[in-house]
């Protein structure tokens, strides 16, 4: 898995530069199509990353844009790596391959989790149990490949060139014994080592904290190596999730994870309360037959 040479990444980068060029050249969206005979909404889609551009698409759109020479061939060196398949590709029908490719180029990732421990983190048990209960209508062999894209996505923490990872836990995610004590109780033990690793920082938002910043639902912030590339904002739902780039939702996302992680406990003091939780669960404290008493 190449972190930098993500296929999602290129094409969004790709994307960005074609559209920049074309807004120079003062030619609009609709005179472009109109030229390589195409639809105004594919030239849309290929300026926003959501289509792979051919290697003549682009540089026939570059023609028009009075580019040339060696930065046409950069442009059109970037389309073709752009097409090519990333490692997850094979899943494409049991996840959201966008996020997976940007999540693989990320140099940073800062998360706020209300529900579910994030894929980064699960054990192989932990995903399995969830994803069977969050998608009931997945058949046993799409919950397997599920859990093995997780698992596969979970070495950009330990590969030469690691990923920052920063995640604010609500407390009712390791409150709820998902896939039952042992498996959950595996879980929160693996949190505790993941914790250790240099690039990973965990931190719990207690229930004390009452009303929060991060009310309106769990998202990630991804940040990139290159200063070309801006960071995305990823807000999940049951249908796939949200991308958001414009520059004052990112604002507004920087802002609502600030202030969580300060309202949340510190990183040394949430280990040590998730590895006590290890040994003496929450789920434990309420017997099964009376849950609200």
């Amino acid at each position: 898995m190449s972190v930098r040479r993500s296929p999602t990444i290129r094409r969004r980068r790709l994307g960005a530069e074609l559209r920049r060029q074309r807004e120079n050249a003062g030619i609009t969206i609709e005179a472009v199509a109109e030229q390589l005979e195409c639809s105004a909404s594919k030239i849309s889609r290929i300026e926003t990353g959501h289509t792979t551009a051919t290697p003549r698409d682009v540089r026939d759109m570059l023609r028009i844009y009075g580019v040339v020479g060696a930065e046409s061939d950069e442009l059109v060196q970037i389309a073709r790596e752009a097409r090519q398949k990333g490692w997850w590709h094979p899943y494409s029908t049991v996840l959201v391959g966008a996020y997976v490719g940007l999540e693989a180029a990320a140099s940073s990732i800062r998360a706020y989790e209300q529900q579910v421990v994030p894929g980064l983190l699960e054990t192989e048990e932990y995903a399995s149990a969830m994803i069977r209960a969050a998608r009931p209508d997945f058949s046993a062999e799409q919950v397997a490949q599920r859990v093995r894209v997780r698992l596969g996505r979970q070495s950009l923490l330990t590969q030469d060139d690691p990923v920052d990872l920063w995640v604010v836990l609500d407390e009712a995610v390791l409150s709820r014994p998902v896939g039952g004590d042992v498996v959950m109780r595996g879980q929160l033990k693996r949190l505790v080592e993941v914790a250790e690793l240099p690039n990973v920082t965990l931190q719990v938002l207690p229930f004390e904290v009452g009303a929060h910043a991060g009310m309106d639902g769990t998202f990630t912030i991804l940040s990139f190596p290159e200063p070309s590339d801006p960071d995305v904002v990823y807000a999940e739902n049951a249908t796939g999730g949200l991308f958001l780039e414009k520059s004052d939702e990112l604002q507004k996302y920087s802002f609502i994870f600030d202030h969580i992680r300060a309202a949340a406990t510190r990183p040394e003091e949430s280990i040590a309360h998730i590895a006590k939780l290890a040994e003496e669960p929450l789920w434990k404290w309420r017997p099964r037959s009376s849950p609200w008493t």
